[in-house]
């Protein structure tokens, strides 16, 4: 059945809230975020780095209109929330919906998103409506759109082109007033290339493209984050307000975050647990010590090692060229999915590793993997 409808992102400028004051600037959060404890997608955003000021404008030009948007960025960024205030400000009166595209297995999906008659499944004997249906008059969110298989990706595009759906087992077409937001982590243009992705259905929804950035190129976020998310638990924890020293505010703001906004939540969270008299010191925060002194030793190491690396490529050329004239079918394919293969075999199958080898965002890397089966696709949570 379709969960329960979720009202927009709480917007509030500093000083709305308890929490908000100790934020400086915009805030959007989820609504009923005490209930999305499990989540890994990010419960709160600002707009304090010049890079999200700059997202903030943009925000506001294009979310009035009626065009698709298509957001971009790695999970945790805060997606859900941007395409929440896009409903917020578009004016539109009906429900806001989420839906996580990956969290469905093939069978599922196209039910899940158009609905089905009543004995169209072997699992369900009523009809029921589709997401689409359910956001009539408001804003639907496709988290993950680049996951849908291309058999999905067919009707899907075929909903947008003709602004109708139907139900699966029916020959009823019913009419669509809807906003479409869509969200990836995946890189559209090379899934496009690579044949992952239909072309048409990029264009559609590349309307109006936003482009979030991952925490670490915008760390001007990172401490009133920090304080909004201290003063959130405190609260919940009924704690006076504790106090960030300066060695662990230089601390958050040297560290890469690779879990973005949900991995700071955390990390502050157990800060607040174990901190003593009420500062928070660098030795409570539980950084892994290895990713956070990466960033000054990868340029030191890609640099001394330029002139191998080069002459590695350079070796490739000649049986690349040969490959090139060989026509071999679908070549860059087979390809990219040879790289993905012998890294991941390369690294042990450690996946974190084998993004860290490729220069590759994880969840980038977890796509691809699962698309040439060298991992298991299990289902996934639908707010991841």
């Amino acid at each position: 059945m379709i969960p329960n409808t979720h009202s927009p992102a709480e917007f509030a400028d500093s000083g709305d809230s308890p929490a908000a004051s100790a934020v400086q600037g915009h805030l959007l959060t989820l609504p009923s975020s005490k209930d999305q404890a499990l989540s890994i997608r990010a419960k709160a955003l600002v707009f304090h780095d010049p890079k999200s000021a700059a997202i903030y404008q943009h925000l506001e030009q294009i979310a009035p209109s009626d065009a698709n948007v298509l957001i971009l960025g790695e999970i945790g960024t805060g997606k859900e929330l941007i395409a929440r205030h896009i409903h917020t400000i578009s004016g539109r009166s009906g429900p806001f919906l989420a839906v996580n595209c990956g969290a469905f297995n093939d069978n599922q999906l196209e039910a899940e998103l158009f609905g089905h008659e009543a004995g169209t499944l072997a699992s369900t004997t009523a009809a029921r409506a589709g997401w689409f249906e359910a956001a009539q008059g408001g804003t639907l969110f496709l988290d993950e759109v680049g996951d849908l298989p291309l058999s999905t990706q067919i009707k899907l595009l075929r909903v947008l082109q003709e602004r109708q759906v139907l139900r699966l087992g029916s020959g009823e077409a019913i009419p669509l007033d809807i906003r479409l937001v869509a969200g990836t982590n995946v890189d559209l243009e090379r899934a496009v290339r690579a044949g992952h992705f239909r072309r048409e259905l990029f264009y559609r929804l590349n309307v109006a493209p936003l482009h979030l950035p991952p925490l670490r190129e915008r760390r001007g976020d990172i401490l009133p984050l920090a304080r909004y998310f201290i003063d959130y638990h405190r609260q919940k924890m009924q704690r006076s307000q504790p106090v960030l020293s300066p060695e662990a505010e230089q601390r958050l703001l040297r560290y890469e975050w690779p879990g973005n906004i949900r991995e700071l939540e955390n990390v502050v969270h157990f800060a607040l647990i174990v901190c003593h008299n009420n500062i928070i010191g660098a030795t409570d925060l539980r950084l892994p010590h290895l990713a956070a002194q990466a960033p000054s030793l990868a340029p030191v190491v890609a640099e001394n090692r330029a002139p191998e690396i080069a002459a590695s490529l350079d070796a490739l050329r000649e049986p690349l060229q040969r490959l090139l004239g060989s026509a071999a079918p679908k070549l860059y394919e087979q390809i990219e999915h040879l790289i993905f293969r012998t890294a991941l075999a390369h690294h042990q199958h450690d996946q974190e590793r084998t993004a860290r080898g490729l220069g590759i965002h994880r969840a980038e890397l977890d796509s691809q993997l699962k698309r040439y089966g060298l991992i298991e696709d299990k289902g996934r949570d639908p707010h991841s």
